[in-house]
């Protein structure tokens, strides 16, 4: 399976509007909404606000007031085309002042999302985790080297140490044994989709 292996943006101009394609590699479901608030913050007052995702079976496309069929269809296309999955495409739109008819606008959107994929670093995916861990101090030693597969997201120093990290379900199984007992506590926080060559413990 398929996605990006990070974030990415592309903008282009045509007929005097702004097409700005945001590219997104999703690690869960609930990060589409939230995604989308986030561009709407970063552009303001665009005209439009189109996208396309696939996650898992699921695929879903919007043309937010564009003519039907003209603009979130096309963003699909581009991602259907290159096997992509659990992925998002936005193309936000600052119309300017001309109008591009049905076929212009089909060829602007489907413009705008290739372009932005063609600046993505594609990456095979797996199922993943992230867990929180805290433990005492004495442990950080062998935990730093059983997580040397793991990508540490956070740590936290307090009267004892918390780490959140991601790992995939085949490491975590192979380490979770060693893990558990040398820590305070130990849960799973979501399931998430990781790219295969994330797993790198922070420096």
């Amino acid at each position: 399976m398929n996605s990006i292996r990070s974030q990415v943006t592309q903008s282009l101009i045509i007929q005097k509007s702004e097409f700005i394609g945001i590219l997104v590699p999703l690690q869960s479901k609930q990060e589409i909404v939230t995604k989308l608030e986030q561009v709407k913050q970063q552009y303001p007052n665009a005209t439009h606000y189109c996208y396309a995702y696939i996650y898992d079976q699921k695929k879903y496309c919007s043309d937010d007031g564009e003519p039907s069929g003209t603009a979130g269809m096309p963003i699909l296309n581009v991602l259907e085309k290159r096997s992509l999955n659990h992925i998002l495409c936005i193309v936000v739109r600052y119309f300017g002042g001309i109008k591009l008819g049905a076929g212009g606008l089909v060829r602007a959107y489907t413009k705008a999302s290739t372009q932005v994929l063609m600046q993505a670093e594609l990456t095979e995916i797996r199922k993943g985790y992230r867990i929180q861990c805290t433990f005492p101090y004495l442990h950080t030693k062998q935990i730093n080297y059983l997580l040397k597969t793991a990508t540490i997201v956070t740590k936290q120093f307090t009267e004892v140490v918390t780490y959140q990290f991601t790992i995939d379900t085949t490491q975590w199984e192979q380490i979770a044994d060693a893990l558990n007992p040398l820590c305070n506590q130990c849960r799973i926080i979501n399931e998430l989709w990781l790219p295969i060559s994330q797993n790198k413990t922070e420096k």
